[in-house]
């Protein structure tokens, strides 16, 4: 599996007393490289297939970056560019409640965008799924999920699709197999929301999810599941659109959990899976990603657990 993720970060895990907005506080850190393409790669990497990472590689961070990923055996195809890697802070606090600060990325060149493409083209040859997940750096081409996919496609590779709104919606021309957005995400993506994302699933969430899967494979994805964070999430084919209840669990960490839907998502479509089942074990890993203190990791065996308790409605 081929991995696109171009906006790494160094994530800053904090964890200590109550945000208080205003206080000089203290925090006990974990810091290791992140974004939503390397998380993908782990959950892949976690739940037995082997994936590479495309990814930029600003500066003198991101040859750091670089090293520790490699530490973790982590497949990466780096790509140098200016600047310097952005950095994203994650703080939990006693109460559950979690907060993400992201910064953006370094602004990329044309040159530097072409040269991305083409370590993705070059990749491509030996992989049957291609998954484009998480930001676009600044500079990056507003259709360029849709041009990667575009590539997948020549290859007669599968393509899915998870990214921010504007990323997403120029990706729908393209008609990848899967996109999997979260609510806020979607409804960005559509028009139809201003991209606010809150942790927690909000009470509306279930019909919000419902109705942005199916405008997304009206809009062109050949299939979509939008994530409602707990509440569960929705599965549109031209077809039909059913919703799937999350299951209960204990939440320590719900930062990256969709990138393990992501992970599951694919490595069971890449397998020759089912859309409906391959949803599901997406849908597992999801779950099992969030009982883990650390975003983006996930234990297996409880992600084959958690399978048999999710069922379509």
């Amino acid at each position: 599996m081929l991995i696109a993720g171009p906006n790494l970060t160094i994530d800053r895990t904090l964890t200590g007393a109550e945000l208080r907005p205003g206080d000089v506080l203290r925090f006990a850190a974990r810091v290791t490289p992140g974004g939503k393409g390397l998380n993908v790669a782990r959950g892949v990497q976690e739940l037995g297939g082997s994936a590479a990472l495309v990814a930029f590689l600003p500066g003198h961070t991101g040859a750091a970056a670089a090293a520790m990923i490699a530490g973790e055996g982590i497949a990466l195809l780096g790509v140098r560019c200016g600047g310097e890697l952005r950095s994203t802070a994650v703080i939990l606090e006693p109460s559950g409640r979690s907060t993400v600060i992201n910064e953006a990325g370094p602004e990329i060149a044309p040159d530097e965008w072409g040269r991305y493409e083409h370590r993705v083209t070059g990749a491509l040859a030996s992989e049957r799924l291609l998954a484009c997940s998480g930001s676009m750096p600044p500079g990056a081409p507003a259709d360029g999920y849709g041009r990667l996919c575009r590539l997948a496609q020549q290859q007669r590779a599968l393509c899915v699709v998870d990214g921010p709104g504007a990323a997403l919606r120029e990706a729908l021309a393209a008609r990848p197999d899967v996109v999997c957005p979260n609510v806020a995400e979607a409804e960005l993506a559509l028009g139809t929301g201003d991209g606010s994302e809150a942790v927690e699933a909000a009470a509306d969430a279930k019909p919000r999810a419902l109705a942005a899967a199916t405008a997304l494979v009206e809009r062109g994805a050949q299939a979509a599941i939008v994530t409602a964070a707990a509440a569960g999430a929705a599965l549109a084919r031209p077809a039909d659109v059913v919703w799937f209840a999350a299951p209960d669990v204990q939440v320590r960490n719900p930062v990256g959990a969709g990138d393990a839907l992501v992970a599951g998502l694919s490595l069971a479509l890449e397998r020759g899976a089912g859309l409906a089942d391959a949803a599901r074990e997406g849908m597992a890993a999801a779950a099992a990603s969030v009982e883990h203190e650390h975003a983006g990791q996930l234990d297996a065996a409880r992600a084959r657990e958690l399978v048999a308790s999710i069922r379509a409605a």
